[in-house]
């Protein structure tokens, strides 16, 4: 019924009036399209089983002729009708990219990537199905044959490989406002990082003498800033802007950096560490924000595994600095780099861009938020900006449980009640949450901000060990790119903290002097591997992949929020349980990482919709109910502008070719219509003369 009432308001927007007699004015024509359940089973299963779909011109088609359309010189322009009756005058690409905008979060993850190929090969080979069935249909209409499987299959694949091409361009076409702006957001990632290990070796040597207690809590106190700023982070973007949620914490970082370089004593580095961990809490979470929300869905992942470098670089570098300053003169140095790097960023901060989604979530008809993405995107004609700030209008309304995308912070208290309420997604979450807390809890940041000590006495350098040790936590950052491509994120999980565990016991075999020194260094460098492989990256990852796109911030808020907790116990408590447990200080660890690995043997679920088949049968369902007209890929490709160009021209060609046959061509020797000729050749002379 709602189909049929929009015919009228469709035909006054200049709809033709042969298109609303296929949407439903016409019986006879409506029935000659082609439903996904009556398609012959030689195409994809699951678009046989459910996906519709009919085939239409703009003109009706003549069974013995070739059609109006192109007699007429007019393109049958792609578009598609949803089941309430509203048509999208979208291209092939353009669908593609709305679909891509819809399913992938707007957060840069660190290993997303292999979910975002996935996404654009499902809906390329969604969409050369589609292809394959018009073209099948059109051949049956002028010769009552179908197409051969052979044919179907090669229609198939060259419309898919076609569209895939397109929706990857995006992935190549990087402009210069989003390269400046991922270069600021890793710098805030490597400060992120840099703090986490700048506090390892200058132990002995910030104002000597000081206790175990107080230096335990001046490593854990940035860890007691970290959820306060992340929980304030959220609520400054919001109100703010991403961009002035930025500009705020390059000052918090600028002024706990001043404040921990120019300390006078224990209690200011303390204070100044709670405000460089307020000022990190905020970046952890500014940063993937603001970076999806700049970025195309197809390169968030990229954009998260480039900070996820930074923030690991920015560890390896705490250590490599702290070789030349690690002293008692020079340690003021050592800290001095956090404010220097923060009064660089502000200095560049004028070329950081406001986020588009955030200026459309304040006004739908903003204009500097269309000027952003024209530069972001390098797009040049308006329509196409138009259709960019349609596709991120439509993904904010689906990625928020309330369908508003003006207040993040409301709508995340929507969010966690309906996960908290649904008992598939409380599992899920529950799932997440026990997870962060292995993730730390697992004593890893044991290690990066106490191996200095504990390498005392196991090494004759124990800066050496520790720097080995952020070496090889880069390397395998890179290492984990790599197997997340190719292993499920369950298995990760279970080789990491299986592998975790064991290193575990080597360590304390060898503290107790089974086992040479050498071979607890060896065995702290293969726990931070492991731990870099599964629970490093994935239990941020799943969390991406796990939960539909509306859930995804609200649940790494959560997680968010429990990690920097756990954070602040292990950072606190373990100078005391190496004081106390001695060589047994790994125990606790080695029983966190033994339940955990069986939390993911037992319960754990695999990822699912990460593979192009899983997110094919989502796009079926989730497009059940639309009809697809005119999915022309090979035509589409083209530039829609330059065909009509092409076309216009040609037809203005054959105008002028049947002017000269009839002998009404004006060759420009006829007056101009209007002027009067001269009088006599005398006035002509004396106008020339004048």
């Amino acid at each position: 019924t709602k189909q049929k009432n929009n015919l009228a308001t469709m035909a006054d927007s200049g709809v033709p009036q042969e298109t609303t007699a296929l949407l439903g004015g016409d019986k006879n024509e409506t029935d000659k399209g082609i439903r996904g359940d009556k398609i012959r089973p030689n195409l994809s299963s699951s678009v046989t089983a459910r996906a519709s779909f009919r085939n239409s011109w703009h003109t009706p088609i003549d069974l013995n002729d070739e059609p109006k359309s192109e007699r007429r010189g007019q393109l049958a322009k792609s578009y598609s009708v949803n089941a309430n009756g509203t048509a999208s005058y979208l291209s092939p690409v353009e669908m593609g990219r709305h679909e891509l905008y819809d399913m992938v979060p707007f957060a840069a993850v660190f290993g997303m990537q292999k979910k975002e190929r996935a996404m654009s090969q499902a809906f390329a080979s969604f969409a050369g199905d589609l292809d394959a069935m018009e073209a099948d249909q059109l051949e049956f209409k002028k010769s009552r044959t179908h197409l051969s499987d052979s044919e179907l299959e090669k229609r198939r694949s060259h419309a898919s490989v076609l569209l895939l091409d397109e929706l990857e361009f995006d992935a190549v076409m990087v402009t210069s406002p989003l390269i400046i702006a991922v270069a600021m957001a890793s710098m805030l990632q490597f400060l992120l990082g840099y703090n986490i290990g700048v506090m390892n070796a200058p132990a002995s040597v910030v104002f000597p003498g000081h206790s175990s207690g107080s230096w335990a809590l001046a490593v854990a106190a940035f860890a007691i800033g970290g959820p306060f700023g992340a929980m304030a982070a959220g609520k400054l973007a919001d109100s703010q802007g991403r961009k002035g949620a930025f500009l705020i914490d390059m000052w918090i970082f600028l002024v706990g950096g001043l404040l921990q370089t120019l300390a006078l004593d224990m209690y200011m580095i303390i204070a100044a560490r709670f405000i460089v961990g307020f000022g990190s809490g905020s970046a952890s979470v500014l940063v993937p924000i603001y970076l999806g929300e700049l970025a195309p869905p197809n390169l968030r992942g990229m954009f998260g595994t480039l900070t996820q470098f930074a923030l690991v670089i920015g560890i390896l570098a705490s250590d490599l600095v702290a070789f030349p300053l690690a002293t008692e003169e020079k340690w003021r140095y050592l800290f001095s780099i956090t404010p220097i790097t923060s009064m660089l960023l502000l200095l560049f901060s004028p070329f950081l861009l406001e986020s588009p989604r955030w200026l459309l979530g304040q006004d739908r008809s903003s204009r500097k938020a269309r000027y952003i993405i024209k530069l972001l995107r390098g797009l040049r004609y308006d329509h196409e900006v138009e259709t960019e700030v349609s596709h991120f209008v439509s993904a904010s309304q689906n990625q928020h449980c309330d369908g508003s995308c003006e207040n993040d912070t409301v709508n995340s208290g929507v969010a966690f009640t309906e996960m908290l309420m649904t008992p598939k997604v409380r599992t899920l979450l529950i799932s997440c949450l026990i997870l962060q807390m292995g993730q730390q809890l697992c004593g890893i940041n044991a290690v990066f901000y106490y191996s200095t000590s504990f390498f005392e006495g196991v090494i004759d350098n124990p800066l050496l060990g520790t720097t080995i040790v952020g070496a090889v936590n880069v390397v395998a950052t890179y290492v984990a790119l790599l197997l997340m491509d190719s292993c499920g994120r369950r298995t990760l999980i279970l080789w990491s903290s299986g592998g975790m565990f064991l290193c575990c016991v080597v360590i304390v075999l060898s503290l107790l002097g089974y086992f040479q020194n050498i071979v607890a260094l060896l065995a702290v460098n293969v726990y931070v591997s492991f731990f870099e492989i599964g629970l490093g990256p994935i239990p941020w990852l799943i969390v991406a992949e796990m939960f539909d796109a509306k859930y995804v911030t609200t649940a790494m808020a959560a997680c968010s929020q429990l990690n920097w907790v756990c954070n602040f116990v292990v950072g606190f408590v373990f100078p005391y349980l190496n004081e106390y447990l001695g060589p047994y200080s790994f125990v606790p660890f080695a029983m966190v990482l033994a339940l955990t690995f069986i939390f993911a043997a037992l319960k754990l679920p695999e990822t699912q919709g990460t593979t192009p088949e899983e997110l094919m049968d989502q796009l079926v369902k989730k497009n059940s109910s639309v009809v697809y007209h005119n999915m022309n890929i090979e035509d589409a490709h083209n530039n829609p502008i330059d065909l009509e160009w092409k076309l216009a021209m040609e037809q203005l060609k054959q105008e002028d070719e049947a002017a000269m046959e009839s002998g009404s061509y004006n060759y420009g020797f006829k007056p101009i219509e209007g002027v009067q000729p001269p009088a006599s050749g005398s006035d002509w002379q004396s106008g020339m003369g004048h």
